[in-house]
Formats: C-alpha cells, structure tokens, sequence
C-alpha cells in the first residue's frame, strides 16, 4: 500500500487553494499512491464565524470537495480530504471527507474536539464559538484494513485512539493545522505516542507556514509506523511525502504485544 501525505499553507481563497492541492495530488498520483491524505481545513483556512457562514455549503454542494472527487474517480484513487468547512442548517462542522476510488464519499468524520486554547495574549483559539462538535467516532474500511478518523486537536485526547485501534483501525488520519507555538512542543510526541499505544501507521498531513490572516503552523507532515518510527517527514513549505507500507506490520505487532486487548 503506497500512502501519500499533502503539506499545503491554505489561504481564504478557494480557488487557488484546489490549484495547489490538484498540483500536488497529481504529483502523489505519479508515485503510484494507493491513498492521498490531505491538511484540515484544506479549502478555507480561517477562524471567522460570519465569514465561514457565508462562504460554506453543503458536503454535496462543496466546489472543492466535488472537484477533488472528480480527480478520485479519473484515476481510480482513494483520496481523504483532511477536512473542509461545511454548513449544515446555520451550523458550522469542520468535517474530513474520504472519497473512494470511484469518486464516491465513502465517510466522514466531524471534529469532535474543540480547540480552546489561550498559549498568550496574542494567540488564543475558541473553536467552540465557532464550530458545533461532532459526536461520534468515525472508522471506514480501505481495500487495505481499517482506516480510523480524526483531526488534529483530537490528538491530545487518547482514549478516542485506543477506541479507534480496538475497533479494528490498522491506520489513523490525523489531518491538521497545528499551530507554530505548541507544535514545537508536542507534535512529534504526541504522534508518536498514538502510534505505538495502539499499533497504528500514522497518516498526518498537516498546514505550514505564514497564512493570510497571521496565523502560522507547524506544518512536518509525518507518516509513522506502528512502533512508531517516523517513516518519512516533511519540515516545511509545501509538497508531498510518500510512504510504500506493509498493513501487516500492525498486526504482526498486536500478535507479539497483547495491550489492545486489556482496558
């Protein structure tokens, strides 16, 4: 299985956001990925209530999402969306999308966990004035095992993982804008640690970079093994990184180590 993860630094225009996202898609797609994971908030990158829900449609009715699918569908590829901006009703859910290889949505998954975070006087997030949470844990079988949903800040929050790898996710997306401030910190970590504790491989493509409205992400999209190695990474700036894995080695690992099966 030949796994791709997409580094982008997303604007507020959608547009210009899909030309880069098709551009490196395109470039996975030359190396023969099997699967093609992108950042969250792919198509729109901003933090503005008002402005989203004027700008956000339905998951049907998305010109980024429907134009992604078009590319799943011609090349026959499994591709998940890290997550877009939707509207349901006056709601705002920020939603990861996977798309099968005929171009059909297969799953999604809404963001369960809210960032609220205060890291100083000048950066300070709340999510949840702007986002309605989603409620339920998200899995969907691949040609290749089990794939387990999520988004970013879900990330410090393990128990959802060990939910995920005991229901049989051989893989874990983890979509993200992490930003630049805790990043440093805890990113690598973090990741690392809900690899090995649930013997899963790690797809994590993340934001990086200055953005349009001052925000800055970490971006070093990674893709870990199950025992948690880092397979491959990218630092910065935008591109793909790609991984040929072997699916087996997750469970080969659950075989030897018998922790997914304790409370």
């Amino acid at each position: 299985m030949i796994v791709s993860c997409i580094q982008l630094c997303s604007g507020n225009n959608v547009k210009r956001n899909l030309s880069l996202t098709k551009k490196l898609i395109l470039k996975a797609i030359r190396k023969k990925s099997d699967l093609i994971l992108t950042p969250e908030t792919s198509s729109l990158f901003g933090l503005k209530k008002r402005e989203l829900l004027k700008r956000a449609t339905s998951m049907e009715k998305d010109f980024y999402l429907s134009e992604v699918r078009k590319i799943a569908k011609e090349y026959r590829k499994w591709i998940l969306v890290g997550s877009v901006v939707v509207r349901v009703n006056n709601m705002i859910k920020n939603r990861s999308v996977l798309i099968n290889a005929r171009g059909l949505i297969q799953a999604y998954y809404d963001k369960i966990h809210m960032y609220d975070a205060k890291l100083n006087n000048k950066e300070k997030y709340f999510e949840s004035k702007i986002f309605t949470p989603g409620k339920t844990i998200k899995t969907a079988n691949l040609p290749w095992g089990k794939l387990g949903l999520s988004i970013c800040y879900d990330l410090r929050f393990p128990n959802m993982y060990r939910k995920l790898s005991k229901s049989g996710s051989l893989f874990i997306s983890i979509p993200s804008a992490f930003a630049q401030t805790t990043g440093k910190k805890h990113w690598h970590s973090l990741l690392r640690a809900r690899a090995i504790e649930n013997f899963c491989f790690i797809f994590a493509p993340a934001q990086s970079g200055l953005h349009w409205n001052g925000r800055k992400t970490f971006g070093h999209s990674l893709i870990i093994s199950p025992d948690g190695k880092i397979l491959k990474e990218l630092k910065k700036g935008s591109g793909v990184i790609t991984v040929n894995i072997d699916p087996s080695l997750s469970l080969n690992l659950r075989k030897r180590i018998s922790s997914l099966n304790k409370n």
